[in-house]
Order: structure tokens, then C-alpha cells, then sequence
């Protein structure tokens, strides 16, 4: 299966990585600029919002997704169940 090397993370050729955003190194977020943003969210929200971005970016698959993550299957699939539980849309795996 053919891969793509992002950074430290390898995506295997269901995913679509993030496309690149050329920034001038004074336009760069930080952590320190990053995280200020998020406060005020919880984890739980963080997280799902991840979890749903990164299943989005591979199209739907659960095994992928959780790859990237470094998730097991088993945990990314009760976290999905979990969001579909509380009416949250799951991408579905086209």
C-alpha cells in the first residue's frame, strides 16, 4: 500500500494529508500561540473534534484514522459510536 511521509506521520493512501499552507516563518503558530485558542474547550471536545477531522481526511476509514492517531481500532470505534450516540455526524467511508 503506497504511504505518504507528513511530518512524523505516515498516511497510507486512503488519507489526504493536510495540504500545505505556505507561511513566512513570522507567520507560524507556536504551540504558545496555539493553545491559548483552545482554552476555554475541553478535552473531550478537542479530542472529538480531531477524531472527526482526521476520520474526515481519510475518507471515512476507521483503521486509518486511528493509525494516524495512534489509536487501536477498538478505541476509535467506541469513541465513534460514543459521537454517534450523542447525535454528532460520523464522516461515513466513501
Amino acid at each position: 500500500m503506497p504511504q505518504e511521509y507528513l511530518g512524523d506521520v505516515y498516511l497510507g493512501a486512503d488519507c489526504v494529508p493536510v495540504p500545505e499552507i505556505p507561511l513566512s516563518d513570522s507567520q507560524a503558530l507556536s504551540p504558545h500561540q496555539i493553545v491559548p485558542m483552545l482554552i476555554g474547550s475541553t478535552v473531550e471536545a478537542i479530542e472529538r473534534e480531531l477524531v472527526l477531522q482526521t476520520l474526515a481526511r481519510c475518507h471515512g476509514n476507521r483503521t486509518h484514522a486511528a493509525r494516524v492517531l495512534g489509536l487501536s481500532v477498538r478505541t476509535m470505534r467506541n469513541k465513534i459510536r460514543q459521537y454517534a450516540t450523542d447525535g454528532v455526524d460520523i464522516p461515513a467511508h466513501s
